[in-house]
């Protein structure tokens, strides 16, 4: 049998009782914050990627009222489209492939952070209840010009 000394299992049972904590801490952020793990919805030839299918032609694209769809291709240095506009309340799928390198997509003041890789289209789905314009932007190092890897998203107030 191992012999602790007091002040040893102490800092021992603090450290237990702060991981328990912690994980409580991602539980609840998770569900109460709508956190949404980004998945891998469909594969694709990153070569051909940008003259066939919907990242060919990428944009928003309305399903329904207030649901929309948008097609953004990640390539260096910029994204397709790098504007996208939305009315206030939209609920939109953003399915997003890269025809290169990996790159990050960020956008500020959301829940919208996923990664971006060549032969894949990663899906992600946010609603955006507030007007104003989302900056987005690369946030994975993707080469020489990577920092003017950069769009919007602006959210036109609802009539």
């Amino acid at each position: 049998m191992i012999h602790l000394d007091r002040y040893e299992q102490r800092w021992l049972w603090a450290t237990g009782i702060m991981l328990v904590i912690f994980v409580l801490a991602i539980a609840v952020t998770a569900l109460v914050g709508g956190i949404e793990v980004p998945g891998v919805s469909v594969r694709v030839n990153p070569a051909t990627v940008g003259t066939a299918g919907p990242f060919a032609s990428p944009g928003l694209r309305q399903l329904g009222p207030g649901r929309y769809e948008a097609y953004i291709r990640a390539q260096i240095w910029t994204f397709f489209p790098n504007e996208i506009h939305v009315p206030q309340g939209s609920t939109v799928t953003f399915h997003l492939t890269s025809q290169d390198v990996q790159h990050g997509f960020y956008v500020a003041g959301t829940n919208i952070h996923m990664m971006v890789l060549p032969g894949q289209v990663s899906d992600l789905t946010a609603t955006f209840r507030k007007a104003g314009t989302f900056p987005f932007w690369c946030d994975e190092y993707c080469g020489l010009n990577h920092q003017t890897m950069a769009g919007r998203i602006i959210v036109d107030p609802a009539r």
